[in-house]
């Protein structure tokens, strides 16, 4: 019972995902809003789950995983009825924030109750690997549900779905999880937490506003100077503090800082590209969005078959090899798609998806295990959470950096379909990059050997990277 609850919550956030791109053609002519406020519906539950999943896993060490766990899932609930009837765009925003923050503490949560159940490794990286295979199906329903969904009730249905799901876990979990927790686990990084958020948060809003407002007005210019001034702060904070929720002593390891670069440039590239593919199925080729969300079903299907594959290719070849590979195989798919046009058929676009959905499952899996490896066996939780919270980071930016290409080419003059593909161009260069520098920097001292010397096996870590890569 205790795998399912798990499972069907890590589903439920997963769902989330991937369910909200098809439906942002309906929010846009429903609420009447511009791509901005589609970059915040987006942007606005991202940004919280990047600055809160860290400290939602100590919560949950700290106070009961149990606790943690299902405050989550009513957090989540109730911010899905708030979505729902969001009257709008603020109140859908609003609502977002709400669900970030629920997910955050869900989604942690959900695995160390998973981990605490099976103590055992083996036991525990058979139960992990379940736990991610059954909840990423989220990730391939998402696409369909949110166009069948959207096409016969519209957007809000996209959010009502979830309220069965939440009651179930709410009921269940009270009933059959077990309380458990780690008295030891480090307090709190409050000062880092309340840094963090609005850190990244006026980043976020100098690049997703800026198109809109003018780069060098003022409210942007301020925005882009606070953002340095709080991210500033947080690096002293975290540099002064016994137990700081980002310790950066661990970016002096290269394979760290290596791996970490590299999966925010994936975060960047996956989720900046996505959030437009619905868009243009719905704008440029003039699908239903119904149609539109089917159309966009390769990049996820791709992911969730060869996802549990991409931690055994690591533990045989190494990681270096196989997130090289991943990082160009993503690269040539999204420039390949920046060349996709409006009468192009179908059958010429799939396989670009799918190369790219491809790409993406074979770095993010190995990354989070480069992560671990670098670290000591002790320190392999907060490194798999950092490295999840970097993908989470590289996402909110992807989204904002993507569509501040879309909107200055449309200022230029440009159509819709050219600010796409300047934007799909854009994705795959800067991933083709990476594999690049990853091919240079990311050591090879990440084999089977070299796990041995760490007293963990490389199958083992991959795995259950693979698990938080997903968190």
């Amino acid at each position: 019972m205790l795998l399912t609850v798990t499972c069907l919550g890590q589903f439920m956030v997963l769902l989330d995902n991937t369910i909200v791109g098809a439906a942002l053609p309906d929010m846009q002519h429903r609420l009447h809003t511009e791509l901005t406020g589609l970059q915040w519906i987006v942007d606005a539950y991202v940004l919280l789950v990047a600055m809160l999943l860290l400290s939602g896993g100590i919560l949950a060490d700290r106070f009961g995983r149990k606790r943690v766990y299902l405050t989550g899932v009513v957090v989540f609930t109730a911010a899905s009825l708030v979505c729902s009837l969001a009257p709008s765009l603020g109140w859908l925003i609003a609502g977002r924030v709400l669900q970030g923050i629920g997910a955050a503490a869900l989604a942690p949560a959900s695995l160390a109750l998973l981990a605490a159940a099976y103590p055992v490794p083996q036991e525990r990286v058979k139960a992990i690997g379940l736990w991610a295979g059954l909840s990423g199906i989220g990730l391939a329903a998402g696409p369909v549900a949110g166009g069948v969904l959207t096409d016969v009730f519209g957007w809000p249905a996209i959010f009502l779905v979830n309220l069965p799901i939440g009651a179930i876990l709410l009921l269940v979990g009270l009933r059959s999880l077990e309380e458990t927790r780690n008295p030891s686990a480090p307090a709190i990084d409050v000062p880092g937490t309340v840094l963090s958020i609005p850190g990244v948060g006026t980043l976020t809003y100098g690049l997703i506003e800026g198109g809109a407002r003018g780069w060098t007005s003022p409210v942007i210019l301020g925005s882009f100077a606070a953002a340095v001034i709080l991210l500033a702060a947080f690096v002293a904070v975290e540099a002064r503090r016994p137990a700081p929720m980002l310790p950066l002593r661990l970016f002096g390891q290269r394979l760290f800082t290596v791996s970490n670069t590299a999966m925010i440039v994936v975060g960047f590239a996956l989720m900046g590209s996505s959030f437009f593919f619905s868009q243009f199925f719905v704008y440029v080729q003039g699908s239903s969005i119904l149609r539109a969300g089917l159309q966009t079903l390769p990049t996820s299907l791709a992911m969730v078959v060869v996802s549990p594959y991409a931690g055994r290719l690591a533990a045989r070849y190494g990681f270096r090899i196989v997130v090289t590979i991943g990082l160009a195989l993503a690269g040539l798919g999204l420039l390949a798609l920046g060349m996709v046009h409006a009468d192009t058929g179908y059958e010429n676009v799939w396989w670009r998806l799918a190369i790219a959905g491809i790409g993406f499952a074979l770095t993010m899996s190995p990354l989070t295990g480069a992560a671990i490896q670098a670290v000591s066996p002790q320190e392999g939780g907060l490194a798999s959470g950092i490295s999840s919270t970097t993908r989470q980071i590289g996402a909110v930016l992807g989204v904002a950096v993507l569509g501040a290409i879309v909107r200055a080419r449309q200022s230029g003059g440009a159509s819709f379909e050219n600010g796409l593909d300047s934007a799909f161009a854009a994705a795959g260069a800067i991933t083709l990059a990476t594999a690049v520098f990853t091919g240079l920097w990311l050591t090879r001292s990440t084999s089977v050997a070299d796990s041995a010397a760490h007293g963990t096996d490389a199958a083992t870590i991959a795995n259950e990277a693979f698990a938080n890569s997903h968190n």
